[in-house]
């Protein structure tokens, strides 16, 4: 039997015994954004190096990590932001674009300070606060629904 032929034999299985691992082996993700709305009614985003457009700050929580401390921790590294009050959870968002078990929670953050802007880096090559009628043209999809969620009253989705 030729490898090609073996492979088309045992695939299907294959593919179903690496799902079943996965689905046993690693749980659910949940990952903390932050929607930072500065004093002018502006949006802060950031432009990853790894993924096209601008977004909304935020990343994965971390094992041993609560919500907000992960939230805390990405809106510091990834704009050189400090909450100065509570952040307010706008919505729990199911993310199917990364994995069947990827879930977002999105804060919006109005209590804020950032000391000097951000120095770009390896990560996070651009950032800036945006009116929400000005936002770049290659804003995200999922950023551009939470924004019209927020400021326009468009209905709570569940996906992000």
């Amino acid at each position: 039997m030729t490898l090609s032929r073996l492979r088309r034999k045992f695939e299907p299985w294959l593919r179903k015994g690496f799902h079943l691992y996965f689905r046993f082996a690693r749980g659910a993700t949940l990952g903390a954004f932050g929607m930072v709305i500065d004093g002018q009614g502006r949006v802060f985003l950031v432009k990853h190096s790894y993924v096209s457009g601008w977004h909304l700050p935020g990343g994965g929580v971390e094992t041993g990590e609560t919500v907000r401390t992960a939230l805390a921790r990405e809106l510091g590294e990834e704009g050189n932001i400090q909450l100065t009050g509570e952040p307010v959870l706008h919505g729990l968002f199911h993310n199917n674009r990364i994995s069947k078990r990827d879930h977002v929670a999105l804060f919006i953050v109005r209590d804020f300070v950032q000391p000097t802007a951000p120095v770009p880096d390896r990560e996070i090559i651009d950032h800036g606060f945006f009116a929400i009628d000005a936002l770049p043209e290659d804003t995200g999809r999922a950023t551009r629904a939470r924004v019209a969620e927020v400021f326009d009253g468009v209905a709570l989705s569940e996906v992000w």
